[in-house]
C-alpha cells in the first residue's frame, strides 16, 4: 500500500465507522468556523471605528490555525488522533466563550484571542481528512477524504442560522452566537471520544526523507500551490462578503442566505468528488476547481445584487471543494508513513498562512478597491495555477 496509510488498512465496516464518525465532527468544526466567518467581521465592525480592521477577527481564527498546524501534527504523531482531536475542539469551547467576553466588553483583542483558540480549533480538524485517508484502502482514500468533507454539508446550513440566531439573542451583538459556537464545540469533543483510530507505531511517525526533499517533489508543490489557491481565494471573498453586501445595502439575513449557499457549494460537492477523481484523474479535477473560480470572479464582476453575490459564491464554493479535495488526494501520494506528519504539518502550515493574509486583508482591500476590483486582481493568481496543474499534467504524460 502507498501513500500514507497504516501498514494495513482498516477493516471494512470500522473503516466506514470511523469515516462517519469523523464527518460528524467535520459538520461541528465546520459550524464553528462558518459562525466565525459570518459575524466575526460583523462582530468587528462595531468594535473598532477603523473599517480596516473590522475583519481582524477572522484574520485572528487563520493565524491561531497557522500557529497550530504543525505542533498538532507533531503531537498526534506521539499522542494518537483522538487525544489531538479531542483537545483541539476543547480549545473551540474556550474559544466561543472569550469571544463572547470581547464582545461585552467592546475588546478586539479579547474577541481576537477566542477566534485564535476556534483556529487552533481549526488545526486540529485540519487532520479529520488525513486520519480517514491513512486507513483507507488506496482505491477508496479519495472517496473517505470526501465524506469526511461532506460533513461540512451540515454546517453550511447550521453555521448561518446558529449565527444569525445568536447575533440578537443578547444585549451586545454577537455574543450570543460565539456562546452557541462554544456549545457546539464542547459537542465536537464529547463526539470525538469515540474515534478509534489506531496510534501510529514509532517508525510510522518518524523517520524518512528530509522535508525540503519531499516538499522539492513537483506533485507536492503542485498540490500544495493548487489547494493554497482554493483556500486563499476562497477566504479573501467569503470574509469580505458580509461587509460588502452591507456595504451595497443587503441585510443580515441576506448576507447570512449567501454564506450558507457558499458553504453548501463547499461541501455538498463532496459526496461525489472522490468519484469524479478517480474517474477523470485528479489533475482534471483541480484544473476544473480553477476555472469555477475564475467563473466567481466573473460572475462578481457582473454586478452587486443579491443573484450575483449568491450566484457567485456558490462557484466559489464548489472551485475551493474540487481544489481542495484534489490537492489533499494529490498530496498523500507524495509521501511515506514515516514522513507524513512533516509533510501535513508543512503542507496546511503553508495553506493557513495563506489563509490569514487573505483574511487581514480582506478589509482593507474591500476598503481601498471594492468588491468588484478586489475580485478583478485574483485572476492573474487563478491563471498561475491553471498553469502549474497543466505543467505537471505534461510531466506525468512525459513520463
Amino acid at each position: 500500500m502507498t501513500g500514507p496509510a497504516i501498514a494495513q488498512a482498516m477493516p471494512r465496516r470500522r473503516l466506514i465507522r470511523q469515516v462517519a464518525l469523523l464527518s460528524a465532527a467535520q459538520a461541528l468544526f465546520q459550524t464553528a468556523s462558518v459562525m466565525v466567518m459570518t459575524v466575526a467581521g460583523l462582530a468587528g465592525a462595531a468594535i473598532t471605528p477603523a473599517p480596516e480592521l473590522a475583519t481582524l477577527p477572522v484574520a485572528a481564527m487563520f493565524l491561531g490555525t497557522a500557529i497550530g498546524i504543525a505542533p498538532a501534527s507533531l503531537w498526534m504523531a506521539r499522542v494518537g488522533r483522538r487525544i489531538g482531536f479531542v483537545a483541539g475542539a476543547l480549545l473551540g469551547t474556550l474559544g466561543g466563550l472569550l469571544g463572547a467576553l470581547g464582545i461585552f466588553y467592546a475588546s478586539l483583542p479579547l474577541l481576537c484571542l477566542g477566534t485564535g483558540l476556534v483556529g487552533t480549533y481549526q488545526a486540529f480538524a485540519q487532520f479529520y481528512r488525513f486520519a480517514a485517508a491513512e486507513v483507507a484502502t488506496d482505491a477508496f482514500r479519495p472517496r473517505a477524504i470526501s465524506f469526511v468533507l461532506a460533513g461540512g454539508v451540515v454546517a453550511a446550513i447550521a453555521g448561518p442560522i446558529l449565527g444569525r440566531f445568536g447575533g440578537p439573542l443578547l444585549a451586545a451583538d454577537y455574543a450570543g452566537s460565539f456562546l452557541i459556537l462554544a456549545v457546539v464545540s464542547l459537542l465536537a469533543a464529547g463526539l470525538l471520544l469515540g474515534v478509534d483510530m489506531p496510534r501510529p507505531a514509532r517508525s510510522a511517525s518518524s523517520g524518512g526523507r528530509p522535508l525540503g526533499a519531499i516538499i522539492r517533489q513537483p506533485a507536492y508543490l503542485v498540490a500544495l500551490f493548487g489547494a493554497a489557491t482554493g483556500y486563499g481565494v476562497m477566504i479573501l471573498a467569503m470574509t469580505a462578503t458580509p461587509l460588502a453586501m452591507l456595504h451595497h445595502h443587503h441585510d443580515l439575513s441576506d448576507a447570512a442566505t449567501v454564506i450558507q449557499l457558499h458553504v453548501l457549494g463547499m461541501f455538498l460537492p463532496s459526496f461525489f468528488t472522490g468519484a469524479l477523481i478517480s474517474r477523470f484523474g485528479v489533475l482534471k479535477v483541480m484544473l476544473a476547481g480553477a476555472f469555477l473560480l475564475a467563473g466567481h470572479v466573473l460572475i462578481a464582476l457582473s454586478g452587486t445584487q443579491f443573484l450575483a453575490f449568491a450566484s457567485a459564491l456558490v462557484l466559489l464554493g464548489v472551485g475551493w471543494n474540487f481544489l481542495f479535495i484534489g490537492g489533499t488526494t494529490l498530496l498523500t501520494r507524495c509521501y511515506a508513513p514515516g514522513e507524513r506528519a512533516r509533510a501535513q504539518a508543512a503542507n496546511d502550515l503553508v495553506i493557513f498562512i495563506v489563509g490569514v493574509a487573505t483574511s487581514l486583508g480582506a478589509g482593507a482591500m474591500l476598503h481601498l478597491l471594492g468588491w468588484q476590483i478586489m475580485n478583478a486582481v485574483l485572476l492573474p493568481w487563478l491563471a498561475l495555477a491553471v498553469l502549474a496543474l497543466v505543467w505537471l499534467g505534461w510531466r506525468e504524460r512525459r513520463g
